[in-house]
């Protein structure tokens, strides 16, 4: 770790942060009330997937759409309309939009082909998208004059990296720069998580093996095939398995890695003084040992 005690993170002059978890339990809020704050800059893995990596190909499918219909196919053969992706920091739907869900076309649904193919462009993109997390760094330094730093990671970092290897290039790149912060959910955040997904399902990031393992299962246990899925069925389905999945990936992160809080600290905190106090904490109640010192599996 990059501030070995609590005090090394309070004396900070430049404070780097990485916050990593499930979508929903309060890395946004905290990064947007930093950014807020004045003198932090606010990076945002997903947007920089939706903009930079995936911007092209996100806009792409916008027009194949607008293609279909023969008032916009005509315009945008002769350069009348300009089509592009409005994505920001607090509305990823665009990203989500592209990377779909397999099952029945006639309910918006992709072949499971074309389906692993955009995951498969998103893992790219969002290994790309933390490595460039460092240049991010010295771009805000250098450029905007911000000593203070956060990155604002996907859910979906636990599924890029083995959190148990010392030598992952995605961690040890990341974690010789910030320090690594898992916001843990509880039982209860769990279980609000997973009917806040009900109500609104969303396209995410899988790993291939458990993708394709999910994928199988649920055709043997609804007995649909790939026509006849429901997608929206099968993401709610996958999704509180994804939850449990992704779980002991994000301990290990923070065990091999980081630190962790607890989602319902996050909640309170309404300053960086707050966040000072909550990370802290956190780095005392690990012992303040640096991982190089303590190993990958301390």
């Amino acid at each position: 770790m990059i501030y070995r005690t609590a005090d090394d993170w309070r004396q900070a002059s430049a404070k780097r942060v990485l916050f990593f978890g499930m979508s929903g339990l309060g890395k946004t809020h905290l990064a947007n009330m930093l950014r807020a704050a004045g003198g932090w800059f606010h990076y945002s893995v997903d947007y920089r997937i939706g903009t930079r990596y995936m911007g092209e190909l996100i806009a792409d499918n916008f027009k194949r759409e607008a293609m279909k219909v023969p008032f916009l196919r005509q315009l945008l053969l002769t350069d009348s309309v300009y089509i592009a992706s409005n994505i920001t920091f607090d509305n990823l739907a665009p990203l989500s939009t592209y990377l779909g869900k397999p099952g029945d076309p006639t309910r918006g649904g992709l072949t499971f082909a074309d389906y692993r193919v955009r995951q498969d462009q998103h893992r790219a993109a969002e290994i790309a998208a933390l490595h460039d997390t460092v240049r991010f760094i010295d771009r805000a330094a250098d450029l905007y004059g911000y000593p203070n730093f956060v990155c604002d990671s996907g859910g979906s970092i636990c599924e890029v990296v083995d959190p148990g290897d010392p030598a992952d290039p995605v961690l040890s790149h990341l974690a010789a720069h910030l320090l690594m912060v898992w916001i843990e959910g509880s039982e209860a955040h769990t279980a609000d998580l997973i009917a806040r997904f009900d109500r609104a399902p969303k396209p995410m990031y899988y790993r291939p093996d458990f993708l394709t393992a999910a994928w199988a299962e649920y055709q043997a246990t609804t007995g649909a095939n790939e026509a006849t899925v429901d997608p929206d069925a099968f993401v709610r389905w996958t999704y509180a398995r994804a939850l449990a999945h992704r779980q002991p990936l994000y301990a290990a992160m923070a065990r091999n890695w980081g630190v962790k809080v607890r989602a319902e600290d996050v909640a309170t905190v309404r300053s960086p003084a707050d966040l000072d106090d909550l990370i802290a904490g956190a780095i005392a109640a690990r012992g303040g040992l640096p991982l190089a010192a303590a190993g990958p599996h301390a």
